[in-house]
C-alpha cells in the first residue's frame, strides 16, 4: 500500500515530466495539496514528506486542522465557494484565496484582512467552460472585476483559477487551459496588473494544465486517495 510520501514522489515526477515535455522549469509549478476531508494526521505526514501548501474547501474543517497543526509552518489556501458570512475567518486565517468570483466577496476580504498580516493573495475563479453548476466569473466580466479587485487594499491579485469541465480528452483539456492562460495574459496586458499565477490542473489533467502555463496544480486524490465525504 503506497504511503503519502510515495504518492508525493509520484506526483512530483509527473510534474517534472510534464514540464520537461514543454521545456518549462519544474520549479515554476507549485504543488497545492488539496486536503479537504482528510485528517490533520495526513497533512502532518505530507508536511514531513516536504509539502507546505494545503488547500481547503470547508472553512470549519480547515480551522480545526489549522489549530491541530499550529506547530508546523504551513501555508493555507482557501479553494472552495465563499459565503459572505465566512469572509472574516478566511481573511484572518488564510494566505491565499483561489475562489473569488464576485466583487462583494473581495471587498469583504479586503476590509477584514488584519493589518498585521501580509496582503491576502487572491485568484479570481473564472468559469471557463460556462457550466451552470460551477462557481466562477464569466470571462466577459473578468476585466471589470480584476480592475476593481486590483485596486483594493490588503489584497494582492495574483491571477486566475479555473476548474474546466472534466474530460479525458487531452485536446479538450488543452483548449480549456489555453483559454484561461489567454484570459490571464489579456488582463495583464490590458490592465497592467502584475499577474503571475494560474491555478489550474488536478489529479487527472495536471499534464495539460502545465502545458498551458499552470503555476499551481491542485492535487488531492493522487496524494491522499479517494475522499470520504460522509464526515463533511
Amino acid at each position: 500500500m503506497s504511503t503519502i510520501a510515495d504518492n508525493i514522489a509520484q506526483v512530483a515526477e509527473r510534474i517534472r515530466n510534464a514540464c520537461q515535455a514543454v521545456q518549462r522549469d519544474p520549479h515554476s509549478v507549485q504543488l497545492l495539496a488539496v486536503s479537504k476531508t482528510k485528517p490533520a494526521a495526513a497533512l502532518r505526514e505530507a508536511h514531513a514528506a516536504g509539502l507546505r501548501d494545503f488547500g481547503e474547501n470547508y472553512l470549519q474543517e480547515a480551522l480545526g486542522k489549522q489549530q491541530e497543526l499550529a506547530d508546523l509552518p504551513l501555508s493555507w489556501h482557501f479553494i472552495g465557494p465563499i459565503q459572505s458570512n465566512k469572509t472574516r475567518a478566511i481573511a484572518e486565517h488564510f494566505d491565499w484565496v483561489h475562489s473569488v468570483d464576485r466583487l462583494k466577496i473581495a471587498q469583504r476580504l479586503s476590509e477584514q484582512r488584519p493589518a498585521e498580516l501580509p496582503p491576502l493573495n487572491i485568484c479570481i475563479q473564472v468559469n471557463v467552460s460556462g457550466e451552470a453548476s460551477k462557481s466562477g466569473c464569466a470571462p466577459a466580466d473578468l476585466p471589470a472585476l480584476a480592475s476593481a479587485i486590483g485596486a483594493l487594499p490588503r489584497l494582492q491579485l495574483r491571477g486566475l483559477m479555473a476548474i474546466p469541465e472534466p474530460t479525458e480528452d487531452r485536446a479538450a483539456q488543452d483548449a480549456a487551459f489555453a483559454a484561461v492562460q489567454r484570459l490571464n495574459n489579456d488582463l495583464r496586458d490590458s490592465l497592467k496588473l502584475p499577474l503571475d499565477t494560474l491555478s489550474m490542473g488536478m489529479s487527472h489533467d495536471l499534464e495539460a494544465a502545465i502545458a498551458q502555463g499552470a503555476t499551481w496544480v491542485r492535487i488531492g486524490t493522487a496524494l491522499f486517495g479517494a475522499r470520504d465525504y460522509s464526515q463533511s
